[in-house]
């Protein structure tokens, strides 16, 4: 689980690659349930919070950046 501190340490390019990194984990993991190989069941909540928070930090930057414009 990735903490927000480190998140926040990273720049709107790095988190736009850790986020795809996620989703295509994510995407494996579907699956592997799919398929009947899954055995890491409590990654499918940490990969679904990890891109909920790496998404909240990108809109934050996004609306950051338009008000200072």
């Amino acid at each position: 689980m990735t903490k927000i501190a480190d998140l926040r340490s990273k720049t709107s390019d790095q988190l736009h690659e850790q986020l795809l990194g996620l989703k295509k984990e994510q995407f494996n993991l579907r699956f592997q349930k799919a398929t009947g190989q899954f055995e890491k069941t409590h990654r499918v909540n940490e990969i679904r919070k990890d891109i909920a928070r790496i998404q909240t930090l990108l809109t934050a930057q996004r609306a950051a950046s338009k008000s200072v414009a």
